[in-house]
């Protein structure tokens, strides 16, 4: 229920600003919201196509509004505090206000320290962890006049491994730094009904840094689609935020405890084995049914 005194459950005429909404986990997360007629900024950097990049802010916005929703595609780099001060103003001038924030856009490189140059340290952290400290700050003024405002987080639950870092210590640094964020906002926003959240992936997904920087086609057919985690996310933008808020969520995990058993439908590949993802807790097993690899050590 929200600060009116009423349930969402749906994000119809609700407004989301989405970072790295161009493709992938993003842009699933944007079309979920279009089929209930949400309003949708999708705020990234690529503006042109890109051979190795399936999208641009265009492609998602014509996708979005072809969904049912209403898109406004903004170039922005979330690393610069004047291009997102100025998306997220032109977001809340073109549709009246905001209600949530998604932080989506993230840098990976899988590198061991001696192999991760200083340029692509800071490109992780200027995205994964400064941009979105300023996008959620950003939006902050804003969503304390929105409709059960929420702030969600592509980010792992805090399980903090040995084993998470070793492999790509700079990467989880950032990564993990999210999730951080997300610990600390919730707390910090709990009183003006703020609901902050992270949503991580059980499994890969069938995105371009899985094709291009993980494992190629190959770990392509072992991911499930970008859909599960638009679904989740739906899930978890539709909640009380009073009342769901500081909550670290697996994918399959929080769609079954909410009455979801059909899991194939996500499988890029019905005949091949699910492959898991980086940062899931052992603490956290997969749902009835789902059978994931072993996870290498």
């Amino acid at each position: 229920m929200n600060a009116r005194g009423y349930f969402v459950t749906t994000l119809k005429g609700r407004t989301l600003f989405i970072t790295g909404a161009s493709r992938g986990i993003g842009l699933a997360i944007a079309l979920r919201a279009a089929r209930d007629g949400a309003n949708i900024a999708i705020a990234a950097k690529t503006v042109a196509p890109n051979p190795k990049l399936e999208g641009t802010i265009h492609t998602a916005a014509a996708q979005i509004e072809q969904a049912g929703g209403r898109a406004l595609a903004i170039a922005c780099d979330i690393r610069f505090e004047d291009q997102v001060q100025a998306a997220v103003a032109r977001t809340v001038e073109t549709f009246g206000g905001l209600d949530i924030c998604v932080n989506n856009a993230s840098a990976i490189s899988l590198t061991p320290s001696t192999a991760t140059d200083m340029k692509r340290y800071d490109l992780m952290h200027g995205i994964n962890a400064r941009g979105t400290f300023l996008v959620s700050r950003t939006c902050i003024a804003h969503l304390r006049k929105g409709t059960n405002p929420h702030i969600l987080m592509l980010s792992p639950p805090l399980d903090m491994r040995v084993d998470w870092f070793a492999p790509h210590v700079a990467y989880s640094m950032a990564k993990f730094n999210m999730s951080i964020i997300a610990l600390g906002l919730s707390g910090e926003l709990r009183r003006d009904g703020i609901a902050v959240n992270a949503l991580w992936p059980r499994t890969t997904i069938a995105t371009a840094a899985v094709r291009n920087l993980l494992g190629g086609d190959a770990l392509m057919r072992m991911s499930r689609t970008p859909a599960i985690m638009g679904d989740a996310a739906h899930l978890i933008l539709t909640q009380d935020a009073k009342a769901f808020t500081g909550r670290f969520c697996i994918d399959d995990t929080l769609l079954y405890e909410h009455g979801e058993r059909d899991f194939e439908k996500y499988r890029v590949d019905p005949g091949a084995q699910l492959a898991p993802d980086f940062f899931v807790p052992d603490s956290v097993p997969a749902p009835p049914g789902v059978t994931v690899a072993a996870r290498m050590r």
